[in-house]
C-alpha cells in the first residue's frame, strides 16, 4: 500500500495541527485509498484529491466543517454514502470519475446544503434527461456542471 497521501499530508501540516488546518491539497498524490486522513482535521473546509488515483471511498473521514470536496479525475464508481460525515458539503466535484449511473448520486440526496455539483466527463452525463433526473433526485442543487437549473 502507498503512502504516499499519509506522507503528503504530514508535509502539507508544516508543523501544525491537524486541527488547525482549514484546507488541504493533495491532488496527485498517488492513493487508491484514503489514507492518512483523520476526523482529527475537524476544521477542515476545503479539500483537493484531483488525480490521486482513488478507486474508493472507503475510510473517509467525518468532516463536519467540509464545504468543498475536489475529487477529479480519480477512478471512482461509486460510495458515496462514505462522504455522509461531511454533511455540510456545498460544493462537490466528481469530474472525470467513473460514474455510470444516476442512482450512484442516490446517496447525496443527504446533504441539504449542495449546491455545486460536477460530473463533467462522467459516463453518467451521456444518459438522456441526465440533467432533469439529477436536479429531480437533488432538489437543493443549484449549479450541475458550471450551469444553474435553467
Amino acid at each position: 500500500m502507498s503512502m504516499e497521501m499519509a506522507k503528503r499530508i504530514e508535509l502539507e501540516k508544516r508543523g501544525r495541527k491537524p486541527s488547525e488546518i482549514l484546507e488541504l491539497n493533495l491532488d496527485s498524490c498517488r492513493a487508491p485509498s484514503i489514507d492518512g486522513l483523520s476526523e482529527e482535521f475537524s476544521e477542515l473546509e476545503s479539500l483537493s484529491l484531483i488525480n490521486v488515483g482513488l478507486t474508493s471511498l472507503k475510510g473517509f473521514p467525518s468532516l463536519p466543517k467540509l464545504q468543498k470536496l475536489e475529487l477529479s479525475d480519480n477512478r471512482i464508481q461509486s460510495g458515496l454514502q462514505n462522504l455522509q460525515g461531511c454533511p455540510n458539503l456545498t460544493h462537490l466535484s466528481l469530474s472525470g470519475n467513473k460514474i455510470k449511473e444516476i442512482d450512484t448520486l442516490e446517496p447525496l440526496k443527504n446533504f441539504s446544503e449542495l449546491k455545486h455539483l460536477d460530473l463533467f466527463n462522467c459516463e453518467v452525463t451521456q444518459l438522456d434527461d441526465y440533467r432533469e433526473q439529477v436536479f429531480e433526485l437533488l432538489p437543493n442543487l443549484k449549479y450541475l456542471d458550471g450551469f444553474d437549473k435553467n
